[in-house]
């Protein structure tokens, strides 16, 4: 446990560099849903997914029409603290994935500090934590990305690429950098036992992401027939409405039939 100091503690929110803290901080109001990540091995919880919800449960899109380039910077930085309070107050043990916008993040260590101090302050173990950047994010800047990924891995923190197969970078974002996580998208999940053309392409990708030493998430996951056959290519670890649906500013439980 943590030592208390009477010094007194930053906001959660306090951007952590010059561009967060000159950027427009009327950010919408938010919180968080969360869904595990489960491992079917050994049928335990791996991590939980945080995912932008309205302050009465709206939608992520919903929230993120209200971001814009004046605020972006400012939003980003609040998802992560936000996101680490919330976990830290639900108690959560297992991982915590948090989706970040590489395009409001000006300086990878400077803009990394409010997430420390928001640590430090609830107690959430900072190694605890993913960071995972969506493929279909249109990064301005690869080889700032890049950088980004690097600098979190040489800090600690466990990187993830989601929504893979589905967006602009593919094959050339994996080839330059290869993370801890590779996150199939739902468009290769979705009915994959009864389409042949998908379970070719997921078995090579699968075979490649073991030989580059980055383990495999399968996503959107909800009939058992998927499931079952992702487990037959080697695939543990998996996320869907199978085993638990988002919840609401809470962690769920996976469900009793889920994992046979």
């Amino acid at each position: 446990m943590r030592k208390e100091s009477n010094a007194k503690q930053p906001s959660g929110d306090q951007p952590g560099c010059n561009d967060c803290r000159n950027a427009s901080r009327a950010i919408p109001d938010f919180t968080f849903a969360f869904q595990p990540i489960v491992n079917i091995a050994t049928r335990g919880i791996f991590a939980f997914e945080a995912l932008v919800r309205g302050p009465g449960g709206e939608s992520a899109e919903w929230v993120f029409a209200q971001v814009d380039a004046d605020n972006l910077h400012a939003f980003d930085q609040a998802c992560r603290t936000r996101a680490v309070r919330l976990a830290a107050t639900l108690g959560m043990q297992a991982l915590l994935s948090i989706n970040f916008l590489p395009n409001a993040v000006s300086s990878p260590r400077k803009c990394i500090r409010s997430t420390l101090r928001e640590c430090e302050r609830t107690g959430f173990p900072a190694s605890q934590i993913i960071f995972e950047v969506s493929e279909t994010e249109n990064v301005i800047n690869p080889a700032h990305l890049l950088d980004i990924f690097r600098r979190y891995r040489e800090m600690g923190f466990r990187t993830a690429i989601d929504d893979f197969g589905a967006g602009y970078a593919g094959l050339g974002l994996l080839g330059q950098y290869q993370p801890d996580l590779l996150k199939l998208d739902m468009g290769l999940v979705c009915g994959i036992d009864a389409h042949a053309p998908r379970q070719i392409i997921v078995e090579g990708l699968v075979a490649m992401a073991k030989r580059l030493g980055t383990t495999v998430i399968a996503e959107g996951i909800e009939t058992a027939r998927e499931r079952d056959c992702l487990r037959a290519m080697g695939i543990e670890l998996m996320q869907g409405f199978l085993f638990c649906e988002p919840i609401f500013q809470g962690l769920g439980t996976i469900r009793a039939d889920a994992w046979e």
